[in-house]
């Protein structure tokens, strides 16, 4: 059992699949300095002592638990979650708590911006997990592949990718198929078009209702000159994200470059209207929609019946 660092001492935490299965996401906050260790002025059980003397009773997690509240502190309190971190490193001599310990600072270097500091945090994860449980090191491999992606080293990112696909006994699909659907994007970083487009194919394969991996392959159809198999892909991939708003910027994109553009039009409105919030602030998705609209220009004046067949005056 862990003790949790204070403060917070009453807060409870739920586990959910975010505490094994987070993706690298955007950078939330700028970059910070490299970290230091946190002083130590009294060792656990003084700190226990103190507590328990200031009738502060901390509750004792288990340390999936305690990987859970740190990634949410990461979320909500990344300045908080950094000294937890830090903490846990510096208290934990068990293999697996310096797993998931890692794993939360891997976040946490990520949200800041430091893709190479995530890159080595994941890497220090999944060197802990013992060779016979390889398989529950496979999420943090996608998670070094995907900082290393971040990072401008799509090289690496394949190599990470592709160690995590060659892990026997792997059973949840969904997964393998955003690893194939995130080993596409180093794929297509690199310039190597048709492996990714197989790479997608499999993707597909794996998880057929994943609205990201069809809009994936609809991008690369484009940018490729198959504009048939682009629409095919952008509206599978409407049909399983119809509030996607980058699914809808793909879609007006397809659309005008087809010839369409009053389908592009009506694409990017939805978006725009998506994308705005009550106060009328628009999100990034928006903002590029409406960018998009005025490059189209104005929508053509409709013509009465009554004027269509008269000739100007």
């Amino acid at each position: 059992m862990i003790d949790l660092p204070a403060p917070l001492f009453a807060v409870e935490h739920s586990i959910g699949q975010q505490a094994s299965l987070m993706q690298i996401g955007p950078a939330t906050m700028p970059m910070r300095p490299s970290d230091l260790p946190i002083p130590r002025r009294r060792s656990p059980e003084q700190q226990r002592q103190a507590e328990k003397e200031a009738g502060l009773e901390r509750p004792t997690l288990p340390e999936q638990d305690r990987l859970a509240y740190c990634l949410q502190k990461a979320a909500t309190d990344p300045d908080a979650a950094m000294v937890e971190v830090q903490t846990w490193l510096g208290e934990s001599r068990d293999s697996g708590q310096q797993v998931r310990a890692n794993q939360c600072l891997g976040m946490l270097r990520s949200n800041a911006g430091d893709f190479d500091g995530a890159l080595e945090a994941f890497a220090q994860a999944v060197s802990g997990v013992p060779r016979e449980q390889e398989v529950a090191a496979v999420p943090l491999m996608g998670m070094a592949g995907n900082a290393a992606l971040a990072g401008g080293k799509a090289e690496q990112a394949i190599g990470w990718f592709d160690r995590a696909l060659a892990v026997k006994g792997f059973a949840d699909n969904a997964a393998l198929g955003a690893l194939q659907s995130d080993r596409s994007r180093a794929l297509v970083a690199l310039g190597r078009l048709a492996e990714a487009g197989g790479a997608l194919d499999e993707a597909h394969r794996l998880a057929p209702e994943d609205p990201e991996g069809w809009l994936l392959s609809a991008t690369l159809a484009r940018r490729n000159g198959e504009l048939d198999r682009a629409q095919r892909d952008i509206e599978i991939a409407a049909k399983y994200g119809p509030r996607d708003p980058q699914v809808g910027l793909e879609a007006g994109v397809i659309a005008v470059l087809s010839g369409r553009d009053e389908a592009a039009r009506k694409s990017w409105e939805s978006v725009v209207s998506a994308d705005t919030d009550s106060a009328g602030r628009d999100g990034e998705a928006a903002r590029t929609a409406r960018a998009y609209l005025e490059q189209l220009g104005p929508a053509p004046k409709s013509v009465s019946p009554e004027t269509a067949g008269k000739p100007a005056s």
